[in-house]
């Protein structure tokens, strides 16, 4: 095995074993970047001099390269556009590390850039006016999926071994699902946005990473899990350490599964048959593992008053982004400065008014309590994560007589991922399924809020029963 198959748990063993150096992991990531990114467009900021200069801290991850997606999360020093030509070409630069990377840092992690992301992070792809898209490396005709595709891209083809993501209505999972890696959506409240944010577009957003292996992704969530002074909020605190969860004893679950979902026009279909495959695959792997699995939709996630509640809550976020670029730039930015779908949702939400936003969320915290229902019954649901294989890069454009074009779009691929960000619920995608084509189609799992351990103990059941396969890694 080369040092782009391992994960960072595996990478940390060789420098704590002295089979390896820190700047030995440096080096090689840097190479791995230069080597492939020119096609893949994963990485939009190398801060290759700056890692090479650092001093890791002595923690469990010292010396792991790691990238960090150019938004939300600040990196010292660094340029930070957020999908956004006109701060691109200002250079605007964030004057401090975000609590999530001051944290990665003391844990001994090495920054060494950052990810491609789409615009403010809107569509789940990633393709922005200021850079070239991030490519699947599966198929680099099609979408890595988003908008952590930058990330994504890294991680599968091995230029490093764990990136930061984030997700507001999948942003996580289907950058996961779409080039073969696990990625945990944690609950709300679970990891902070300290010290600029409280949070993000009224708690739909989350932070987290994707990762090769469950394991990493359990350590890093015990990195980063708890609150902040100043939080709003917390997630219920977890009694014992996630990677510990890993190897308790795990009763037998009863899990729910459902493939269909609702369309705009209000009618139940069902998703694409190579995810109908992917789901049935995973159901089979886990009855074998001992779980109760069987069909079982959520009737409340049926409601069509989901979608305009939820894009309430969104476009006012996105009102408030394009506000605060202005604030970096030091003037409003315009309508031609942006994409047009980015425009429509941010001039939407100088539209709402205070009453029609406080009713979305509170429509939106009673339909959570219907959705919490279920899990009186089941322990997990299994779904989909998007309902297609990865669809083509250019999928989302919107044509400017048609802004909104690509959010209706975007609502068919991920109706299984926004509700969990509505409702605060943690989710993953797993890496369970290949279709004919050899794309990766990525199953979730959802669980009760709070109850990351449940879906890190099934993931990592899961994994040992069918090691993820990694064969970007072997592309790149």
């Amino acid at each position: 095995m080369t040092l782009s198959d391992l994960d960072a748990t595996a990478c940390a063993e060789l420098v704590r074993t002295g089979d390896a150096s820190p700047r030995e992991l440096v080096d090689a990531a840097i190479a791995r970047i230069e080597a492939s990114n020119a096609e893949l467009g994963a990485v939009i900021w190398p801060l290759y001099d700056e890692a090479r200069a650092a001093t890791p801290s002595p923690g469990p991850f010292r010396g792991v390269p790691i990238l960090i997606k150019d938004l939300t999360q600040h990196v010292a020093g660094a340029p930070q556009a957020e999908g956004l030509l006109p701060l691109k070409r200002a250079g605007y630069r964030t004057p401090h590390d975000s609590h999530l990377v001051a944290t990665l840092r003391r844990a001994g992690f090495v920054v060494v850039g950052k990810t491609n992301t789409s615009e403010l992070g809107i569509v789940p792809t990633t393709e922005s006016p200021a850079w070239p898209p991030s490519r699947n490396p599966y198929d680099t005709t099609r979408s890595t999926g988003g908008s952590s595709g930058g990330s994504a891209c890294a991680v599968a083809t091995g230029m490093v071994p764990v990136a930061h993501a984030n997700d507001t209505g999948g942003s996580i999972r289907i950058p996961a699902s779409c080039c073969g890696l696990y990625g945990l959506k944690p609950s709300r409240g679970r990891v902070s946005y300290a010290p600029t944010f409280g949070d993000l577009h009224g708690g739909l957003v989350c932070d987290h990473v994707v990762t090769r292996s469950v394991r990493d992704s359990a350590a890093i969530l015990d990195l980063l899990a708890g609150p902040q002074p100043g939080d709003p909020y917390a997630a219920p605190p977890q009694l014992t350490r996630y990677l510990a969860e890993l190897d308790a004893p795990q009763r037998p679950l009863r899990i729910g599964f459902a493939t269909r979902y609702l369309t705009s026009t209000g009618a139940l279909v069902e998703s694409h048959p190579d995810c109908l495959a992917a789901v049935a695959h995973a159901a089979k792997l886990l009855a074998s593992l001992g779980h109760v699995v069987e069909p079982a939709e959520i009737p409340a996630l049926h409601d069509p008053a989901w979608a305009p509640r939820f894009l309430t809550i969104w476009a006012a976020g996105v009102t408030t982004d394009v506000a605060e670029a202005g604030h970096r730039l030091g003037r409003p930015l315009e309508s031609g400065e942006v994409e047009v779908l980015t425009w429509a949702l941010a001039e939407l939400g100088k539209l709402i008014s205070a009453a029609a936003y406080s009713e979305a969320w509170r429509w939106l915290q009673r339909a959570s309590r219907r959705v919490a229902e279920f899990w009186s019954t089941y322990d997990l649901w299994l779904t989909p994560t998007i309902t297609s294989p990865p669809v083509p890069l250019g999928w989302f454009r919107s044509p400017p007589d048609d802004p909104l074009a690509a959010l209706f779009r975007a609502a068919e691929l991920t109706p299984f991922t926004t509700p969990f960000n509505a409702t605060g619920q943690p989710a993953c995608s797993l890496p369970l399924y290949r279709n004919a084509a050899g794309l990766p189609i990525g199953v979730q799992l959802a669980g009760a809020y709070g109850r990351e351990d449940l879906l890190l103990r099934a993931s990592a059941q899961l994994e040992t029963a069918q090691p993820f396969d990694h064969a970007a890694t072997r592309r790149a």
